[in-house]
């Protein structure tokens, strides 16, 4: 593998764009948040405060905790994929039409480093989207709406596969590094591989994401380890959409805070999550995810544990699930879980970060 030379021309200039789109993003995003924020109050695309938990049962204490968040818009997690999207076609269709390097540098759409990524972060997004749309209106066969989980879990897996398929056959990509210790090849085996990570991260990223900002902050954090990761392996079209997904979420969490504008929805929690995978899939630091991303290993466990409690057992572990609503239930302010879970992101993040980096592969 060849690793950037930070003090070379080229990747001064894969810096300076990743610090252009980034500022595009952030923006682009910032600029057409009001007419969306229109949109979402003129449609009445509000939340309903579900009085059920993921195995149907009553979840009296959630609903408790955040009754009176009921009719505040959601979906907000477009304004990042729209944004990302929007940034991609716009300079990869005009480029050619400009004879200046540094517009032409701008795109950076690539086959070998962002098809695949922005391919998953579009499609899982409108799953999500629908999901957002018939929990709002009441559809679906879910009680108070929504698609079923098999079925949104089912359209996952297709994408998933989808995905691996491309990874491996297109892009020949099969080993998967231990930071550290070295390279496995995997073979076929890697196509249940990528399928489980992107699977994984899209879950536990739809459970994290139920305070206000507290998904949006961690998701930054992420893309923004991530994308320093491919620069640093000279993929600087990838880290450069790594910069456009921070720039777009942090125009996203301007709103996101605390009392929250708007919120993420599945629309962003389940496709930012699903793309997160890819690019470490891509950067073949995928178990580094473990490391960066421990609040989802904890929300995601925090589920499991009280699952099985529940089922085997008959009583409950925690107050409410993920264990973010149990922190609310015990008396932590919601401002208090979600700085908490930033700063023990951030600690987690600067430790992958540095593994990452040092340990890397291929």
């Amino acid at each position: 593998m060849h690793f950037a030379d930070f003090t070379t021309i080229p990747a001064a200039m894969a810096a300076l764009k990743i610090w252009i789109l980034g500022t595009s993003a952030f923006l682009l995003a910032m600029a057409w948040t009001p007419l969306f924020t229109k949109f979402l109050y003129k449609y009445k695309i509000g939340i309903k405060i579900k009085e059920s938990s993921v195995d149907g049962k009553v979840a009296p204490v959630y609903h408790e905790l955040h009754k009176n968040k009921s009719g505040t818009p959601t979906m907000g997690g477009a304004l990042v994929w729209i944004t990302v999207l929007l940034l991609a076609i716009i300079f990869h269709l005009v480029h050619p039409f400009f004879e200046s390097k540094i517009v032409t540098r701008l795109d950076f759409l690539n086959r070998s480093q962002t098809w695949l990524p922005l391919f998953v972060l579009i499609t899982t997004a409108i799953v999500g989207a629908f999901d957002d749309i018939f929990s709002v209106k009441g559809w679906g066969s879910n009680k108070g709406g929504g698609v079923r989980f098999l079925y949104r879990f089912g359209w996952l897996f297709l994408i998933a596969i989808a995905g691996a398929f491309w990874f491996y056959y297109k892009l020949g990509h099969n080993i998967i590094h231990v930071p550290g210790f070295g390279d496995i090849q995997a073979g076929l085996w890697f196509i249940p591989f990528f399928i489980f990570v992107v699977l994984a991260t899209a879950i536990s990223s739809n459970e994290t994401d139920g305070l206000d900002g507290l998904n949006g902050g961690i998701l930054l954090i992420a893309f923004a380890v991530f994308g320093a990761i491919a620069f640093a392996q000279n993929m600087f079209n990838l880290a450069a959409f790594c910069g456009a997904i921070c720039g777009a979420l942090l125009a996203f969490l301007w709103f996101n805070i605390y009392p929250a504008r708007f919120f993420m929805g599945d629309t962003g929690s389940i496709s930012l999550g699903a793309t997160l995978a890819v690019v470490a899939l891509m950067t073949n630091s995928a178990l580094i995810l473990l490391i960066v991303c421990i609040v989802y290993v904890i929300e995601s466990l925090s589920v499991v544990i009280q699952l099985t409690s529940k089922k085997f057992f008959k009583k409950k572990v925690f107050l409410s699930t993920p264990v973010h609503h149990h922190f609310e239930a015990i008396g932590w302010p919601e401002t208090k879980i979600t700085m908490r879970a930033w700063i023990f992101t951030g600690v987690a993040a600067g430790m992958g970060l540095v593994i990452g980096i040092l340990g890397m592969g291929r």
